[in-house]
């Protein structure tokens, strides 16, 4: 029996952390033992619990309450919380996701106390390292025996790196969640109907990233674009707690009058949402890659993406901060046929189950 330390914090953590979490419960429990650490980055009920809920996850064994403040103290204040779980609970692993603070902070509490550490989604880069994201997934990279690498371009990036060992094309467990909750999202959300939404007929939006949210220009660029889209197409926005902040702060709100802005939504409302909408625009890397998923054409309002796949497919297209570039890019992505409409380079949605494995086997 293995002992592993799973540390999640953000919501698309939890997501990838549910398919591995299932995987090892329904195949791998009398191998391997999970104890679940939620540092608390994502805090409110729409932003965490929920998700814990419609995922299935079980109750965290540690929830560290942890949010807020610079990134330097969010991850000073996780490292310390989690070096002392990690005393307490000596695992063979701890298992990290993504390119967060609590990704960051949970792979060198492990390294630094001689504890394995495995990446999952290791090795993307969109070589932008103003992006706190791309510092976290360079270092936490580094300090990893294996990585769990979602693309073969993941693989060759490391490779570029000098990094060849325990390096592991897994697949995308993103993937694997897209496969098993798109049909019950369908079916069990009732999203549309609350909203009053016809499938494609509307264009879903998100904007959270710091490059967007903390630079004053390009946020009122963004919203400017989103309140002009929403004359000739409606716009749904859920609104990530602190984008809504300083949208306020700055006064921006007239901008969004026509926009039908709403909290966080529910995970499988989220989906139903992306399958349903005609167009979806963002800057998060997750939802690139679910509007790839459901075949939904995509505008990324960054200059860069780890999911180059998603471009080359004819799928996303990237836009950066410019209101009249996502304008104009809203009205081609819609009509242009996109290329390659069958290719999959994200895995076959068993991602989950290599991973469980190569952690039994290493």
């Amino acid at each position: 029996m293995i002992k592993v330390v799973t540390v999640v914090g953000a919501r698309p953590q939890f997501i990838k952390a549910a398919a591995v979490s299932r995987v090892i419960r329904d195949t791998y429990a009398d191998q391997v033992q999970e104890i679940l650490v939620h540092t608390g980055q994502h805090f409110d009920e729409n932003m965490s619990k929920v998700f814990f809920d419609e995922l299935d996850i079980p109750k965290p064994n540690y929830n560290l309450e942890i949010s807020g403040g610079s990134h330097g103290l969010m991850t000073g204040r996780m490292l310390e919380a989690i070096e002392q779980v990690l005393l307490k609970e000596k695992p063979d692993w701890v298992l990290v996701y993504g390119d967060t603070n609590s990704t960051l902070a949970g792979a060198l509490a492990a390294v630094k106390l001689h504890i394995r550490v495995a990446h999952v989604e290791a090795g993307l880069r969109s070589f932008n390292m103003r992006m706190p994201e791309e510092v976290n997934r360079v270092m936490a990279d580094r300090i990893s025996t294996l990585l769990f690498c979602p693309t073969e371009a993941a693989v060759k990036n490391l490779q570029l790196e000098g990094v060849k060992s325990g390096v592991i094309n897994s697949g995308d467990v993103m993937y694997d969640v897209a496969l098993t909750f798109r049909d019950q999202a369908r079916q069990r959300s009732t999203v549309l109907q609350r909203l009053g939404l016809t499938e494609k007929a509307f264009t879903l939006a998100t904007c959270h990233r710091a490059e967007n949210t903390d630079d004053p220009t390009r946020l009122k660029q963004i919203m400017s674009a989103l309140g002009s889209i929403a004359n000739d197409l409606p716009v749904v926005l859920p609104l990530h707690p602190r984008t809504r902040k300083l949208i306020y702060e700055q006064d921006l709100q007239p901008l969004l009058d026509r926009v039908t802005v709403l909290e966080p939504v529910a995970f499988l409302d989220m989906v139903a949402l992306e399958q349903a909408a005609k167009l979806i625009l963002t800057d998060s890397g997750g939802v690139q890659k679910e509007a790839f998923f459901y075949r939904v054409p995509c505008v990324t309002m960054r200059e860069e993406t780890e999911w180059v796949e998603t471009v080359h497919a004819g799928m996303n297209m990237l836009v950066g901060a410019d209101t009249d570039k996502i304008i104009q890019a809203t009205i081609d992505m819609q009509s242009k046929e996109p290329a390659n409409n069958d290719a999959q380079p994200y895995g076959n949605g068993r991602s989950a189950f290599g991973i469980v494995d190569a952690l039994v086997k290493h």
